[in-house]
């Protein structure tokens, strides 16, 4: 199960970029010593522009750094990340080469909004990136016609997967579009040209119900994925709200959900007592951590747990 450590970072009028919600923590190792989570606060306009923060790998819950800027600005006007930008992967590629997998936001007319997913990279292990494209990686397409979002990555010797959520349209609730998504599955030879078989992983339990953001880990030979799920009725702040769950796999793709192993469950109290999600689970120095976000899809700041067996 998670032991909680609580939350380690809260953005609250920081500077102009950090003014609230650090949202989606993305974590990777830097080195042995260092782990850096990449995360999206939103900016004095409301937009989400990613930076990130670093943290003692022996000791997660020690904040080393707190970057102040930056590391990818907003798109050109009219692309698919014009609008705001949350990061959600980042796998290492050599010794200093690191990709970073993001979602970006772009505003739409008869739906709030069209995701995305793009692409950057950095060369200097993770101190800055470049978008390696204008448009986005895995965008919508003939057989999934609303949107692409929350990719997680992950390099398998030659084989690169993509787990990912792919929405399957909208629901109007008060009359108001709101999206409906769930996880899928892709590969790829270079982690930029994707095959998209149009694989659901993991289904809705319930009508309306959505599953997004995964992250993925393998011991023993069994793929192990925490995702978040939630209704679409009274999610924002009520009994419908972003939960954990929790998945195995053999082969990647046909899953078993198993949300009762998923080792972690909302607060009495506090700051993820109405809502946990968008995980990011890291393994450290033989030792697993779990980086979330609490009430108000990162309003209360990122958290982490550590896995302890029982």
């Amino acid at each position: 199960m998670w032991s909680k450590k609580g939350v380690i970072i809260n953005v609250e009028n920081y500077n102009d970029l950090m003014i609230s919600h650090a949202c989606v923590p993305t974590a990777i190792a830097i080195d042995d010593f260092i782990t850096r989570v990449y995360y999206a606060p939103r900016n004095k306009d409301g937009k989400s522009i990613p930076t990130y923060f670093d943290v003692d790998s022996s000791n997660p819950t020690n904040v080393k750094y707190i970057h102040d800027k930056p590391i990818l600005e907003l798109g050109e006007l009219g692309t698919f990340d014009d609008d705001g930008i949350m990061p959600c992967s980042a796998v290492r590629v050599s010794e200093n080469c690191i990709y970073l997998y993001y979602v970006g936001w772009n505003p739409s007319v008869s739906v709030p909004y069209r995701n995305a997913i793009g692409l950057a990279i950095s060369n200097d292990n993770g101190l800055t990136f470049q978008k390696a494209f204008q448009g986005a990686i895995v965008e919508r397409n003939r057989d999934e016609p609303f949107f692409t979002a929350s990719p997680f990555v992950l390099k398998e010797g030659e084989k690169w997967h993509l787990w990912y959520a792919s929405s399957t349209g909208f629901v109007v609730v008060k009359n108001k579009p709101e999206p409906l998504y769930e996880i899928k599955y892709a590969y790829s030879n270079d982690g930029i040209n994707w095959i998209r078989p149009n694989i659901t992983c993991i289904p809705p339990a319930e009508k309306y119900q959505c599953t997004a953001r995964p992250s993925v880990i393998i011991e023993e030979g069994i793929y192990k994925m925490w995702f978040t799920y939630r209704g679409s009725f009274d999610y924002r702040d009520g009994k419908e709200s972003y939960r954990i769950g929790y998945a195995e796999s053999v082969d990647g793709i046909k899953w078993n959900r198993l949300d009762n192993k998923c080792g972690i469950e909302l607060s009495k109290s506090g700051w993820d007592s109405k809502m946990q999600t968008y995980p990011s689970v890291i393994k450290i120095k033989e030792k697993k951590y779990l980086f979330y976000n609490g009430n108000g899809f990162g309003k209360t700041g990122i958290g982490v747990a550590e896995w302890i067996n029982q």
